[in-house]
């Protein structure tokens, strides 16, 4: 195996649903001090969610509050709750490919700007016959890190 061109800088995001991102809130805004940022919602991809700022400097990361617009529809994102975790990584397109070149699959859409405006890509959750490397029932993003973290 050829060596890693990328590294993965640290924890950017983890995405919560639920039927009512209501009861997320009282817990994530109201009880440990999250600070809302910004709100995206995308019918093309059923979601509805409010961003969240927890820590502080480079440490802080993204708690993401998310329920489906459609309840009805797919993806539900309140099953299973944890819908997925976000990890910094400074060369997005370089891990994207040497990712791929080793058998990982990708959900569709490739890399294309996220609800927090960086560069993402997904591991899909599954693995199938052309690509056997998948989440294993996780859906991991990753995040073009900003030049500020990627110096650090």
């Amino acid at each position: 195996m050829q060596a890693r061109p990328f590294r993965v800088l640290g924890l950017q995001q983890v995405a919560l649903g639920s039927a009512d991102r209501q009861r997320l809130r009282k817990l994530w805004v109201e009880l440990l001090g999250g600070e809302p940022v910004g709100v995206h919602r995308a019918e093309s991809e059923n979601v509805d969610e409010e961003i969240l700022k927890l820590g502080v400097g480079p440490r802080s990361f993204e708690v993401d509050l998310m329920q489906s617009l459609n309840p009805s529809a797919k993806p539900r994102l309140d099953s299973p709750p944890l819908h997925h975790v976000g990890l910094w990584i400074d060369d997005l397109q370089a891990a994207y490919q040497w990712l791929s070149d080793q058998g990982v699959r990708f959900a569709p859409g490739g890399i294309r700007k996220g609800a927090a405006g960086h560069d993402v890509c997904f591991i899909h959750p599954k693995a199938n016959e052309s690509f056997p490397v998948g989440g294993e029932g996780a859906l991991l993003e990753l995040v073009q890190a900003p030049d500020e973290l990627i110096s650090k």
